[in-house]
């Protein structure tokens, strides 16, 4: 073999190995979109969840009290856009921070607590999607060879988070 053949092989063998790694570069960014995609699919879900709980309790709510704001918070963070829905979720979170959780019904207040308790769950999940995304994004190879492709720089989504806090045991003195 003369060495013209063994430099056209190397190359050829650089060649396919970059290829390769590009291959499974771009197949990780778009299992990642996936994921993020899914974290917000699932965010979204413990959100409406936990406007629901709210609903309920606005209607548990006596007159006068908390229940019209509860109730108009709830209505604008389930009808708000995407890009304005963090402000309406934050209002909502802190409504119901302000709600006297030993005066609610127990069901309620477990219910209350445990989508808290998922929404935050879900939100962690997905800014942690979004997180990875974003780092594989923003290395050179991929912004260079645009391996991306058309797909939306995602984003995080930030909201107070309540204050885990479980509803009082009936039996407890």
């Amino acid at each position: 073999m003369t060495l013209l053949g063994v430099l056209l092989a190397v190359i050829v063998v650089l060649a396919v190995v970059a290829g390769l790694v590009l291959l499974a570069t771009a197949n990780r960014l778009d299992r990642l979109h996936v994921r993020v995609d899914a974290g917000w699919a699932a965010l979204n879900t413990a959100l409406l969840a936990r406007a629901a709980v709210a609903r309920g309790i606005a209607s548990a709510a006596r007159p006068g009290q908390y229940a019209s704001e509860l109730h108009e918070a709830t209505e604008r963070a389930e009808s708000a856009p995407r890009e304005d829905r963090e402000a309406a979720e934050n209002v909502l979170t802190v409504l119901l921070a302000d709600v006297d959780r030993d005066l609610l019904p127990s069901a309620l207040a477990a219910q209350l607590a445990d989508t808290e308790h998922r929404l935050v769950i879900a939100r962690r999940v997905h800014n942690d999607a979004v997180r990875d995304t974003l780092t594989l994004r923003g290395r050179r190879r991929v912004r260079y060879l645009r391996l991306a492709g058309t797909a939306s720089l995602p984003g995080y989504f930030e909201i107070a988070e309540p204050e885990p806090r479980l509803p009082r045991d009936p039996s407890a003195p």
